[in-house]
């Protein structure tokens, strides 16, 4: 059946008219402020003879609906390139309203090339939340293969939808952009706190080769940043809550608009999961053990369900983009049997706010430990991305000796242990050590909390060199070195 038969045609076009006022030319007024995914698929679309659709895959309210429509107003101010473009050819679909489930992506595209646009012109297509749309892998497959004067961007909160969703139908069809939550660089700038002025091409790696007074005379520079350090530890990365000044405020945003919806509305609506009680009891479970060692026996004992569950359930939290999984990595690439994974949630507010846990936690080590060990790995995910590589932890089983995070690829291998605390003292006997010594690794990071605790160490039998690195200095150049990446 013609699903336009299904939708009155007037209305249908009436809501196109609302996602798209620039047909009209009426204002549609959106926030300045970029996030780096903005540039990214800027950049993409660039590419004329790209012949890929873009997928900004991250989780709810991190900001893809805003970088969808600062790429309409980029297009008719300015183009991609050829020009500006006519407003008529730029077309936002939001998948998830009602009458557009109804009418498809299908039925909506043949209406408004009935209507507004003519079929075959150059069209850009920014499709926002796409999974809530029927079949549209095979429909958007077709497109890049058989209409190229499409040029498609689309968003996704559940990034199943590029792992198993595309497996068959869209290999070599999409490039995938990750939109994490904002990275300390990007909170200090979107909350227009004081920028501080330092070299703008200046990254992590750099921080090996300066000598002690340089290393001296950034912390100085980056010292005004610690208030706003700690205020991102607590209400985290997401653009809304960011901008908040009540923290209960922000942490109730964020369990209604984040966590509550993502697990009792998107789970069941894109997963079919149909105990959402036990889902969001491991959620809970999660938030009070992030950053630990999990055993699925052990959890499903815990929780009374089964390990099936716990596991199917694990993966779910995963394609949503609320956590992250970190396996379990050996010196050389070994395959470990019987591997138990590390979890993280996709960001330490979340856990906050959930736990709710105020500025209480800031007194707290062991709180802090963690909240700051997930911000790290955020930052080292974001940063590192685009390479692809390998991200777990390292636990010696003789020992119990443990590193934190492992980030590897065939070009490098970046070991961090996060100590934050008063005191961060290189241990000649800890994990971070041991495991340098057995992968022979150049450089490491050991992430501390005072800026006293900022220099490179060194043990009289290894040739890595150690940088002890306070954990708002390495966030904020892993962020700032984010953007480089998109400048070349």
């Amino acid at each position: 059946m013609d699903s336009r038969k299904l939708v009155d045609r007037d209305e249908a076009l009436r809501v196109l008219s609302g996602f798209n006022p620039w047909w009209a030319e009426r204002p549609f007024p959106i926030p300045d402020f970029q996030r780096l995914a903005f540039e990214a698929c800027r950049s993409f679309l660039a590419q004329s003879t790209l012949r890929r659709a873009i997928l900004m895959s991250g989780p709810r309210r991190v900001g893809k609906t805003t970088v969808l429509y600062q790429l309409a107003r980029m297009l008719l101010a300015s183009g991609v390139g050829t020009g500006k473009a006519d407003p008529k050819s730029v077309l936002y679909l939001s998948l998830d309203h009602p009458l557009l489930k109804l009418l498809t992506l299908s039925g909506a595209l043949r209406l408004y090339h009935e209507a507004i646009w003519a079929e075959g012109r150059p069209t850009f297509l920014l499709l926002d939340e796409v999974q809530y749309s029927k079949d549209w892998e095979t429909e958007i497959k077709l497109l890049v293969d058989h209409h190229p004067e499409y040029r498609i961007v689309a968003t996704g909160s559940a990034s199943a939808l590029h792992k198993n969703g595309l497996a068959e139908s869209g290999v070599g069809r999409w490039l995938t952009v990750p939109v994490p939550t904002l990275s300390f660089y990007e909170f200090v700038h979107i909350r227009h706190e004081h920028e501080p002025k330092i070299q703008k091409d200046l990254r992590p790696p750099d921080l090996f080769a300066l000598g002690q007074s340089e290393r001296v005379k950034l912390a100085t520079q980056l010292r005004a940043l610690l208030p706003a350090f700690q205020r991102y530890l607590l209400v985290g990365g997401f653009p809304e809550t960011a901008q908040q000044e009540n923290i209960s405020l922000c942490q109730r945003l964020l369990r209604e608009d984040v966590v509550e919806r993502v697990l009792k509305r998107d789970m069941t609506a894109l997963f079919g999961v149909r105990n959402v009680d036990d889902l969001e009891k491991l959620f809970i479970y999660l938030c009070l053990h992030s950053g630990g060692i999990l055993a699925h026996k052990t959890v499903a004992t815990a929780l009374e369900v089964s390990t099936l569950t716990v596991g199917n359930h694990l993966k779910l939290l995963e394609q949503a983009n609320l956590v992250y999984r970190l396996p379990p990595m050996e010196v050389g690439g070994k395959k470990i049997l019987k591997a138990k994974n590390k979890y993280y949630l996709c960001d330490a507010a979340l856990r906050n706010a959930v736990l709710l846990r105020g500025e209480e936690v800031l007194a707290s080590s062991d709180e802090m430990g963690t909240i700051v060990e997930t911000t790290v790995l955020r930052h080292l995910y974001a940063h590192y991305y685009r390479d692809t590589p390998e991200v777990g932890y390292w636990r010696d089983p003789k020992t119990d000796k443990e590193v934190d995070i492992i980030v590897r690829s065939p070009n490098y291998v970046i070991p961090a242990e996060v100590k934050y605390r008063e005191g961060a003292s290189l241990e000649p006997a800890g994990g971070l050590v041991a495991y340098c010594r057995q992968a022979r690794v150049k450089q490491a990071y050991l992430v501390t909390k005072r800026e006293e605790d900022f220099g490179v160490a060194k043990m009289p039998d290894l040739q890595t060199n150690f940088l002890r690195v306070p954990a708002h200095i390495l966030t904020y150049l892993l962020g700032q070195a984010e953007r480089l990446l998109w400048t070349k």
